[in-house]
């Protein structure tokens, strides 16, 4: 599994204590050579200056791509226009273009802003009017919670491929079949661009029930029998959720899958671990 290629992804940091564990998990993750790291954007742009800050950090203190993420709620156009240029002064060349969630929380119903970008799809046209950024952008194998049906899902999708959307990067999932499943309906629809997995280990799994419920993500019931008395035992968590991944991760691989994406929480111990079993070392 040499030909393995990986992507991290971390949050803002809140509090410094936050920034100095972040930090730590960059240098551990980094001697790897992700093919990016990406930097979150909270909710309503929530967290603008703190994204902006993280990455510009990055950017300035290591050679890592980095892809900010960016999102279309509470701003207009020429606010996120604005998000767009600053990024590309500072060095990045990277967006992941996201429609985001409400700033009340997921579950509320989606206003696009006055004069703000419609979703996506517009978010992705618009950063390609602004420069030559490399646009990714989200998907949704069990099917985003809000849509219709997977028919509505795929044709968001090609209309974010068609403005420029050259990567679609998968929310968290546990059963492979229902990812490839999801690979095999975006190919019908003539969509080429690679999907890649989206990989979650369990760090709390009441945390994850918790996730999993917002985003329409199916957690097996195994993962009770598995994970739900070990809250309190952080050690033997760590262990079981190292073994749960790198069986996801090594039975993708041998579907085909070449590159992971690893939703990191700014915690390397797992990340680091699980590429070290899919055969990934530190590069000199």
């Amino acid at each position: 599994m040499s030909d393995l290629s990986v992507s991290f992804e971390f949050f803002p940091p809140k509090t410094e204590a936050m920034a100095e564990k972040l930090w730590a998990s960059v240098e551990k993750l980094a001697p790897l050579k992700p093919s990016f790291v990406s930097v979150t954007y909270g909710a309503g742009g929530s967290t603008r200056e703190r994204t902006h800050a993280t990455v510009e950090k990055i950017v300035q203190n290591t050679d890592l791509p980095v892809a900010a993420h960016l999102t279309t709620i509470d701003a207009t156009t020429s606010e996120v226009d604005d998000v767009l240029r600053s990024y590309w002064d500072a060095g990045v060349r990277h967006i992941v273009a996201l429609r985001g969630d409400p700033a009340d929380g997921v579950g509320e119903r989606y206003v696009p802003a006055p004069d703000g970008y419609a979703g996506a799809a517009e978010l992705a046209a618009g950063a390609k009017r602004i420069a030559d950024f490399e646009i990714s952008v989200g998907c949704y194998p069990e099917k985003h919670p809000e849509s219709p049906s997977f028919e509505h899902d795929i044709d968001l999708l090609k209309r974010k491929v068609d403005n420029g959307a050259t990567r679609a990067i998968t929310q968290f999932f546990y059963d492979n079949d229902v990812y490839e499943r999801y690979v095999e309906m975006v190919r019908k629809a003539g969509i080429d661009i690679p999907i890649v997995p989206g990989i979650m280990p369990v760090n709390s799994f009441r945390a994850l029930t918790r996730m999993a419920k917002l985003c329409n993500a199916t957690v097996p019931a195994r993962y009770e029998k598995l994970f739900g008395h070990l809250d309190d035992d952080p050690e033997t968590r760590q262990l079981v959720a190292a073994t749960v991944a790198a069986e996801q991760c090594h039975d993708l691989a041998e579907r085909g899958v070449d590159h992971f994406h690893f939703y990191t929480l700014n915690k390397s111990e797992l990340t680091y671990a699980l590429c070290h079993m899919l055969g990934l070392r530190p590069k000199a």
